[in-house]
Parts: structure tokens; C-alpha cells; sequence
């Protein structure tokens, strides 16, 4: 009994085997490009809002730096306009100062030039007393009487003027009355009628008042 080769029946003629049947398993529908492109799509559109929402949402704390900022800024401009108001405060506080102070100098250099002119001049006035004397005694000589013209002139420019006339209202401010010498029908007020010594002044101030005998007026009773 012969035995034959194991596997010899498997074996067949190339031109004589089939084809193995497919497998049960139905094999996956491959992805159409238009179903890919779309999907991704809409998965980037996804991604584009949600970052545009991050970038909002996120924007909101950033202001916080840039508005803190711009109030600094306000607080840096209020500190500076009040600094440039005490400064303008100070700089008109010094400027009226300072007025005062140059009024207050120039008045004390007219002060002091006015005392000069009058501890220098006030001792002429007796000199210009002896040339009304003489003049009252007669015509001065031509030597004389250029240097008396001259004297006057002098002290005139230097601002030394002469005051006191016969007829003049007597005013005690500037007027020194030596004696009444009776009532005058043609006087309304006490009149100088006599000047025994011209007055002198320099600018507002008396050097010396004007000695002068006085008449009243007639029938001028006195308390």
C-alpha cells in the first residue's frame, strides 16, 4: 500500500487555482478631498474666532497700563499748572515789592538832597536879607549890584525861592507875624502890611517864614 506525498492534494496547476475570496471585512470609504478641505476649514475658522475672542477679552486688562498712564499725565500736568501759579504768585509778590522798595528809594533821595540844599543854602538867606536892606536904602553900585543878581540867581537855580509881599492874606503856616499894627477899612482879612524879613522856602518846605507886621480888618473884634 503506498502512501502519498502529505499534501499532495493542496497542491494544484497555477492554471487551475482561484482566486482567494475577499475578506469580510468591507474596507473604509476613502476621504474625498472636498470633505478634507472643508473639514479643516471649518476647524480654522474655529480657531480664527477663538483667538480673535482671546485677543478681545485679552485686550480689556491691557488698558489698564495706558490709562493709568494718561492719568498720570493729568496729575503731572494739575502739579505743574499749580507750580506755575504759586511761581506767578511769587514773581508779582516781588514785583510790587520791589516798586515799593524803588519808591521808597527815590523818596528818600529827593529827602536827602532836599536837607542838602537846605543845610547849604539856609545861611544865604541872611546875606540875601543885607541886600534888600540895601537896596531899600538906595540904588546898589554896579559891581555890587552884579554880584548881589548873581547870588539871587544862583540860589533860585538851586531851588530857593523868596515868598512875602505887602497885601498878602497872612497865613501862619508860612508867615511869622512880629506885631499887629492896628485895623485897615480896606482889608477884609488879617493883611500883611509890612515884611520886615522875606521868607525863602525850597519846594514845599519853609526855610525860613516870612516875619511881616499885620493889619485887621475894621471893626475885627476879637474873643
Amino acid at each position: 500500500m503506498t502512501h502519498e506525498p502529505h499534501g499532495a492534494q493542496d497542491q494544484q496547476p497555477e492554471g487551475e487555482r482561484t482566486e482567494s475570496a475577499p475578506s469580510p471585512e468591507a474596507p473604509q470609504p476613502a476621504e474625498t478631498p472636498e470633505a478634507t478641505g472643508a473639514g479643516a476649514h471649518s476647524f480654522g475658522d474655529a480657531a480664527a474666532e477663538m483667538a480673535n475672542e482671546t485677543e478681545v477679552e485679552g485686550g480689556e486688562p491691557g488698558e489698564g497700563p495706558a490709562v493709568q498712564g494718561e492719568a498720570a499725565q493729568d496729575d503731572e500736568l494739575t502739579l505743574a499748572q499749580m507750580a506755575l501759579e504759586e511761581r506767578t504768585r511769587d514773581l508779582q509778590r516781588l514785583q510790587a515789592e520791589f516798586l515799593n522798595y524803588k519808591r521808597r528809594v527815590d523818596r528818600d533821595r529827593e529827602l536827602i538832597r532836599e536837607n542838602a540844599t537846605y543845610q547849604a543854602l539856609a545861611p544865604i538867606t541872611e546875606v540875601l536879607d543885607n541886600i534888600d536892606r540895601a537896596r531899600e536904602h538906595g540904588a546898589l553900585d554896579d559891581g555890587f549890584r552884579a554880584v548881589a543878581d548873581q547870588l539871587e540867581r544862583t540860589v533860585a537855580a538851586a531851588g530857593l525861592t523868596k515868598f512875602g509881599a505887602v497885601g498878602d492874606a497872612f497865613d501862619p503856616t508860612i508867615h511869622e507875624a512880629l506885631s499887629h499894627i492896628g485895623e485897615d477899612p480896606d482889608v477884609a482879612v488879617t493883611t500883611c502890611k509890612v515884611i520886615a524879613k522875606a521868607g525863602y522856602r525850597i519846594g514845599d518846605r519853609v526855610v525860613r517864614a516870612a516875619q511881616v507886621l499885620v493889619v485887621d480888618p475894621a471893626g475885627d473884634t476879637q474873643q
